[in-house]
């Protein structure tokens, strides 16, 4: 119980933190850089954690998010051009947006723990992703999983749900994904 106590405690502080939304990379990192430690059992206090983490990232964390958001934002134009166009070009373009959108969004799950973790480059960080595969994937399915509150049909069990989401959802998805992502970074440390 201490660890769901734990996760709601950090959930809330990184929502609160990503409202204004230039600081949403610091506070992703601060996440990760906590829930690594949890698994790990490394674990110490956890607003303490997040706030030293949030401090030490943040000019590198909020660059790289203005970057994600830009290249966010040119994905969602460039995806409800494709949609607009007619015939068979309009449906190749679209095939090749959500292409990028499937690396963007593999992008955005290694960006910020390996930011936690280490300095590391775009372009290693996306050879990391790829080099660990299996992983990713497995990690892009937790990632998703969220989406299936969408499937209830129920309205008062979707929001029961939805609420129980925003109270621990986005640090349960960091740390289970951290499981995969100590096992990665475990690879890259010096022995």
């Amino acid at each position: 119980m201490s660890k769901v106590a734990d996760l709601c405690i950090l959930n809330i502080i990184c929502v609160v933190c990503c409202i204004p939304v230039i600081t949403a990379g610091a506070s992703i990192t601060a996440m990760y850089y906590v829930t690594l430690k949890m698994v790990r059992n490394e674990e110490a206090y956890i607003i303490r954690s997040f706030f030293k983490s949030f401090k030490q990232n943040f000019k590198q964390a909020t660059i790289i998010n203005l970057i994600m958001l830009l290249i966010g934002l040119v994905l969602y134009v460039d995806l409800n051009v494709s949609k607009a166009m007619q015939g068979g070009a309009g449906q190749i373009f679209h095939v090749i947006f959500m292409a990028f959108v499937l690396i963007y969004f593999i992008l955005f799950l290694y960006v910020y723990p390996v930011l936690a973790r280490f300095y590391n480059t775009i372009k290693n960080t996306l050879f990391m992703a790829i080099r660990h595969l299996p992983y990713t994937v497995v990690m892009v399915l937790i990632a998703v999983c969220p989406l299936l509150l969408l499937l209830v049909k129920s309205y008062q069990i979707q929001s029961t749900l939805f609420v129980l989401f925003l109270l621990m959802g986005f640090a349960l998805i960091a740390y289970c994904n951290s499981y995969f992502l100590a096992k990665i970074f475990d690879n890259y440390m010096p022995k």
